[in-house]
């Protein structure tokens, strides 16, 4: 028989890491508005973060969180693809990809967590170059590592018909997407894709964990 914890823990991992990460920026965005971009000019980021400590350590602390289930759902899909037989490089892919975007992420919290503190935030230049930084590995690198998770589970879940067609065809162009977030770091205004990407692995994420099978069938 099939141990039914065994085939919700992605689904719950999955969950849990995008609750707490939308919970973190809810709370956020409800104590202190949406953030300005870091590519905004003058006293404008070092003021919000001068007003708006809670905040900034709300986010941090949900984003903190969200990290740790999505680096055991990136060992467990990649466990998980093993057991079904894949031993193309798509297992490997996915546990690569989740980890590293899981810590992108952590790194990401850290940041802004430190963002929160008055000693830091007297600093302008300070202020600005480490909101650089929560936007770069927040941002373009988490992302494109979050693609490759979603593609290494994709892929095969096509290949091998391990999920339905729709569904691995949605999740490429979804790991597609994320990876042309690298461009961000050409063009700023592409900025507006990084949500779009993280929000759609996301749920992409858990709807694939509900239906990744714990066997394969044999016809």
């Amino acid at each position: 028989m099939n141990d039914p914890m065994r085939g919700l823990s992605l689904v719950v991992l999955a969950t849990i890491s995008f609750v707490l990460l939308i919970g973190g920026l809810a709370i956020g965005v409800a104590l202190a508005g949406i953030p300005p971009k870091p590519f905004t000019v003058g006293a404008t980021i070092q003021d919000f973060f001068l007003t708006h400590p809670v905040a900034a350590k709300s986010a941090a602390i949900g984003a903190f969180g969200a990290s740790v289930p999505l680096a055991i759902y990136a060992a467990t899909a990649s466990t998980r693809l093993r057991q079904l037989g894949i031993t193309a490089p798509g297992a490997t892919i996915a546990l690569a990809g989740g980890v590293l975007a899981a810590g992108a992420l952590g790194l990401s919290s850290l940041l802004l967590w430190t963002l929160s503190r008055p000693e830091v935030t007297s600093d302008g230049p300070l202020v600005r170059a480490l909101y650089f930084l929560v936007f770069l590995t927040g941002g373009p690198a988490h992302v494109v590592l979050l693609g490759l998770l979603v593609a290494g589970i994709a892929v095969p879940g096509l290949m091998v018909g391990l999920l339905p067609k729709w569904l691995a065809w949605v999740g490429l162009v979804i790991a597609a997407i994320a990876e042309v977030t690298t461009l961000v770091l050409i063009w700023p205004g592409l900025d507006v894709l990084l949500p779009v990407a993280r929000m759609s692995a996301m749920v992409w994420l858990i709807v694939a964990g509900a239906m990744l099978p714990q066997q394969r069938s044999v016809s």
